[in-house]
């Protein structure tokens, strides 16, 4: 077969294989990631008429004291105005008193104003432990807390361009019920909700190194608003704190100050509330809510499921002061003294039960899809949710009533949960099963069985109770309570489990595929095998040893443990494989240095990937220190100018074309010395940033990617038009044009990486040079002819695949939303665009891990065939089969995945931890595909 129509038959496969691959995927993912059904059903005041339960109205005379709208919806109006401040990423160990925990941190004990507020106010203030449904980015947060529904996976892929929300929410039925809602801030509420708001005041929430421009504009429009009449609810988002954590983490400085500026803005705002709290004020009956959406790590990141991403804070206070019985009510909380003594007390709450309790707050209809209980606790703290009683009731009375009105809000609830579970079940493709409908209407119909005609035709506003049947009441009462919370709690825990619907026969169509695109890789290795050998035996033994390491890496895939463990699943393996070279070359007679280097890039990869997830990265544990600073600083100078001296003498030493030699000298160099000034801009020691306008220090890194762009655009210029190498030699001309991918590669990785990137670098580089000197050593030349003992080894490819994954997960990445490096996205530039930060945050993720990898395997073949002692068809199909086995190795992990999502999808982690997992493997063999079918024509 003629070395032209062989060439033109491989490169077409890999597209082939690609198409295959994106075509597999597309349909498993149309089956796997769908969103639940949205009903376009929504609530009307009407509609509880067709409820069994009592619907309360307001008392006849009310008074010019008492503000609250007189007409009434599903549930008696409770307060005239809401106030929500939203702290973007606000930890619960923000909030509540550093004694809570066992080592008191820097961050802890800075929002002083509201644990002050808490202690003092005890019987209308209150802090919660809020815990939310992963995933936690602020999209799912924000239409979670609205909607009352529980997060779909499939909006992590909006979070970036969010759609308004088309089912009923809370805003919503704010507005249709003719609520005035003020929003400023987070510019995600005005995508959510672009029509809703009478004022909106939004700002650019994502350029994650911005602290203050979104914190800034809610201030300048807060305080004005909080002393105008023309608002019922009015929201104020801030980001700073979020900003703070996904740049510098939480233990950092600018996180600090943060919190201690939201402290002085709370403070400012409850001063305000509480001027104009009089009787008739304009506060006199507001309710001030201030939480978080989500949490975040320690490293400030978010996304996943992790308890410090779920749990966030809310603190609640209500101007008007309930009656003293409330405290006693159902109260939960865990309660300790404080770091002055002062006992301080903290509750929890699902953020799934907000807009159900805010809507009977404000006395507007529920969401239709709202599946939250109305908070007893919060419901408690607000004083219009209690009859009003002389100074001389008995405290056993006021309680019964309180309980009466309560029962009647969880009937309402449990009804509007009741009538939206059964039509979801009606309406959606699948449903859920009979099963569990007959549980649900069992738990339902229990609860309304106890719900008695007594009460239920008991006057909610009655004035007299007799005495002596209350404690009897009280206790009939709280089974009730019981009784309907046991079904919304029971509704929610089923919707957690079966939420998603899962289209099988799409997700089979998508997996068959996968599979038979594995038999047809493997198939093409096998054959581009025997085309190199001739016919020879004894290279079937050589896939026995990566068959089984793959094969252990992707069956680890099954286990969320694993996934979870899985840098150091992958860190086993490739350190693995550099024992097992030890031991060979020791059998051989000698110890190679390569195999004792190889070794301990291995163990240091390890070390490393335990300390690479934070924001200092490789210097994390001594940034405290100045001279370990100093030295890290140093070290990745240096680091970068071993690189440049490496690269000079690579370039220097082969026959290039003259101009493209020499401008690629020139612009590798500038690039470097240019990234050398710009950490010198961005030292912690010598402050020189301090006086450099961040627009100077945005120049920097644009001129880097401007000069990899010119260089990439030039050497594809020789290549499409054919331009010739100097050297006659195929394989020399394989090594240059690698090693000038690389070269034109390297600058904008390492730039945006950070001080981590020359380091990781001359990792890859030492790896690979040990990894073809050992191939020699490694392969068994009994029963080979002198072609088949050039042949690349299947082991070598695996262990560049290995490194891959181990230089992702060391540059501190990880296979969750809250391991990408949003602060990458932003360097040399301040504001948003989402291709633009799209492609350096891919470039960021995946630099090391794909691009310079993948462009490195032509190492593999030229380094070890003697330059012009072999066939150019022999050489050609040897990279050839390399590129084959890259692309097989990194699809059978993926098809492990997408087993593993499959058999895991009714899993609790489904969404925290399987479907991120499915994203970024899908991600990644795409790419590779890609970078493969490149690499195939450029080096060809």
């Amino acid at each position: 077969m003629a070395a032209s129509s062989e060439k033109c038959r491989f490169t077409w496969l890999f597209f082939f294989i690609s198409f295959l691959h994106l075509l597999a995927i597309l349909l498993f993912t149309r089956g796997f990631l769908l969103t639940r059904t949205e009903l376009s059903s929504s609530s009307n005041c009407s509609d509880v008429s067709q409820s069994p339960c009592t619907v309360p109205h307001p008392p006849e005379n009310v008074t010019g004291s008492d503000r609250r709208v007189s007409s009434t919806c599903w549930t008696q109006p409770a307060v005239d105005r809401l106030l929500i401040i939203v702290l973007d990423a606000l930890r619960i160990d923000f909030l509540a008193p550093s004694t809570f925990y066992e080592e008191e941190k820097p961050w802890m004990n800075k929002l002083e104003v509201l644990q002050k507020l808490a202690f003092e106010e005890r019987i209308s203030a209150r802090i919660f432990k809020a815990i939310a449904d992963p995933p936690t980015t602020s999209l799912q947060r924000l239409k979670g807390l609205t909607t009352g529904g529980l997060p779909t996976f499939i909006d992590v892929g909006n979070s970036f361009g969010a759609p308004a929300i088309t089912e009923d929410n809370l805003i919503y039925q704010l507005v249709k019920n003719g609520k005035r809602v003020v929003m400023m801030g987070d510019d995600t509420w005005l995508q959510l909700f672009p029509e809703h708001f009478e004022r909106a005041f939004p700002f650019p929430s994502f350029n994650v190194k911005d602290l203050h421009t979104v914190d800034d504009g809610c201030v300048d429009h807060l305080f004005p608003s909080l002393r105008r009449d023309d608002w019922d609810v009015l929201i104020a988002h801030f980001l700073g704190v979020d900003h703070a954590g996904h740049i510098f983490g939480v233990d950092s400085t600018p996180m600090i100050e943060k919190l201690k500026q939201y402290n002085v803005i709370l403070e400012q705002v409850v001063e305000i509330l509480k001027n104009q709290s009089g009787p008739g004020g304009l506060h006199e009956n507001t309710l001030l809510l201030v939480m978080g959406d989500h949490g975040q790590t320690l490293n400030g990141d978010h996304g996943g499921g992790t308890p410090e991403e779920v749990e966030t804070a809310l603190f609640a206070m209500n101007l008007k002061s309930p009656p003293t019985t409330a405290s006693s009510i159902f109260d939960s909380s865990s309660c300790r003294l404080n770091v002055e003594g002062k006992e301080l007390c903290v509750s929890t709450i699902q953020q799934l039960d907000f807009s159900a309790t805010i809507a009977a707050l404000l006395g507007v209809p529920f969401p239709f899809g709202s599946i939250g209980t109305v908070n007893h606790e919060l419901f408690t703290l607000v004083a219009g949710t209690w009859s009003q009683q002389n100074a001389d009731a008995a405290k056993c009375v006021d309680m019964e009533l309180w309980m009466q009105n309560y029962i009647n809000v969880l009937c309402i609830n449990s009804w509007q949960v009741k009538r939206y579970i059964d039509l979801y079940s009606l309406s959606s493709i699948i449903g859920f099963s009979k099963e569990d409908m007959l549980h649900v209407g069992e738990l339902y119909a229990q609860a309304q069985a106890n719900y008695s005609d007594s009460i239920k035709n008991k006057h909610l506003f009655q004035k007299e109770v007799p005495i002596d049947d209350c404690m009897i009441s009280l206790s009939v009462m709280k089974k009730q309570i019981s009784a309907y919370k046991n079904f919304l709690h029971g509704v929610a825990e089923l919707a957690r489990s079966k939420w998603t619907e899962f289209d099988t026969r799409m997700m089979a169509m998508g997996l068959s595929i996968l599979l038979a695109c594995l038999l047809i890789q493997f198939f093409w290795v096998r054959r581009v095998n025997k085309l190199i050998l001739f016919g020879n035996r004894g290279s079937s033994v050589r896939f026995i040893l990566p068959l089984l390491l793959v094969t252990i890496r992707a069956c680890s895939f099954l286990s969320n443990s694993y996934i979870l463990a899985e840098a150091k699943v992958a860190n086993f393996l490739l350190a693995t494989t550099g024992i097992l070279n030890l031991r060979h070359s020791v059998m051989k007679g000698s110890i190679q240095v390569e195999a004792v280097v190889f070794l301990l890039l291995s163990i240091f990869l390890g070390w490393g990937t335990e300390h690479g997830l934070s924001k200092q990265s490789l210097g994390s544990h001594f940034m405290n220190n100045t001279i370990w600073m100093l030295f890290y600083e140093v070290a990745s100078i240096l680091a970068l100018v071993l690189l440049a001296i490496l690269l000079y003498k690579n370039i220097a030493g082969k026959s290039w074309w003259p101009f493209m030699k020499y401008f690629l000298l020139s612009g590798t160099f500038l690039s470097y010395i240019l990234i050398a000034v710009y950490w010198t801009f961005e030292s912690k020691i010598l402050a020189i940033s301090v006086g450099v306008e961040g627009n100077v220090k945005n120049f920097i890194p644009r001129v880097i990617y401007a000069i990899g762009f010119a260089q990439l655009a030039l050497l594809l210029f020789c290549r499409i038009f054919k331009q010739k190498d100097m050297t006659s030699d195929y394989c020399e001309s394989v090594m240059i044009r690698a090693i000038a991918m690389i070269s034109i590669w390297s600058p904008t990785v390492m730039v945006v990486l950070g001080r981590q990137g020359p380091f990781v670098a001359l990792v890859l580089i030492m790896a690979v040079w040990c990894i073809t000197s050992l191939q020699k050593v490694a392969h068994d030349t009994k029963g080979d002819t002198v072609v088949g003992s050039f042949v690349s080894e299947p082991i070598s490819v695996t262990q560049m695949s290995l490194l891959a994954v181990c230089l992702f997960f060391y540059t501190g990445h990880w296979c969750t939303f809250d391991g990408l490096r949003y602060g990458a996205a932003f360097v040399g530039f301040d504001d948003f665009n989402i291709v633009r930060q799209g492609i350096l945050l891919s470039i960021d993720t995946f630099g090391l891990s794909h691009i310079l990898p993948i462009f490195c395997l032509p190492f593999l073949v030229a380094l070890k065939h003697p330059l012009g002692n072999q066939r150019k068809e022999i050489f050609f199909a040897d990279l050839t089969k390399v590129f084959l086995m890259y692309g097989l190795i990194t699809a059978v992990t993926t098809t492990f995945t997408i087993i593993c999502v499959t058999i895991h999808r009714r899993h609790l982690m489904v969404w925290g931890l399987f479907a991120p997992k499915y994203v970024f493997d899908v991600v990644s063999l795409i790419l590779t595909d890609v970078l493969i079918c490149m690499a195939s024509l450029f080096y060809s």
